[in-house]
């Protein structure tokens, strides 16, 4: 077991390089761990992952992974955080909101590079209590909150919820039951269909009014 940790055990960071600041350093650590954490929840799940052996594949003291993530939970939350980078999605326009919202579901998934670990995490929230409460609190939350923001309105909060809801919907489907019609299709073809019902469900209710009226008009 020893032997396979350190077969896979991540570049060390040592601290004498030459010309590195200490807030480099620290941003290479942080990676190192969060690249073991990844796999470690990918290949072993929330239950069976420790921090020990996650600082044993990073190639780094326990003690210092406790300093940067506090526990388990944290790192994990991280470890999600950044399988599912959300940078797009909460800095999008309300115009832009739909089409951000289909690219951030294939981000992870559609690289082959990511998408084992993004399965397993998102796996391992729907089959392990604190793990779903961890990524429902502090990685889906604050993401959902600027959403909400974005749409605005009185029912903002319920929209964000309800595109929140139909794009982890798609990515269960697709990517973890593997539904025949879902898993076949391309990305282009989801987002088609996708696009116009995540417009729909992230326009304000006044606007989509107005919207109606317009056309009526027209």
């Amino acid at each position: 077991m020893r032997d396979s940790v350190n077969a896979r055990r991540v570049s060390p960071v040592t601290a004498d390089e030459p010309r590195v600041s200490r807030a480099e350093r620290r941003r290479r650590t942080e990676n190192a761990v969060l690249q073991a954490a990844r796999r470690q929840f990918a290949e072993a799940g929330y239950e069976r992952t420790s921090i020990r052996a996650v600082a044993a594949e990073a190639g780094i003291d326990p003690a210092l992974v406790m300093q940067l993530f506090g526990n388990k939970e944290r790192l994990f939350a991280a470890a999600a955080g950044s399988s599912a980078a959300v940078d797009q999605l909460v800095d999008a326009s309300l115009e832009d909101l739909p089409a951000a919202a289909a690219a951030h579901l294939f981000a992870g998934f559609e690289d082959p590079d990511r998408r084992a670990a993004a399965e397993a995490l998102l796996r391992s929230s729907l089959t392990h209590d604190q793990a779903g409460a961890v990524l429902r609190d502090q990685v889906m939350a604050p993401a959902q909150a600027a959403v909400a923001a974005t749409i605005g309105g009185e029912d903002g909060e319920l929209r964000a919820a309800v595109l929140n809801a139909c794009t982890l919907g798609v990515a269960i489907s697709r990517y973890l039951l593997r539904d025949p019609v879902l898993a076949g299709a391309t990305s282009e073809q989801l987002e088609s269909v996708l696009e116009p019902a995540l417009r729909a469900i992230s326009r304000p209710a006044a606007s989509q009014r107005a919207e109606d009226v317009d056309h009526l008009r027209s």
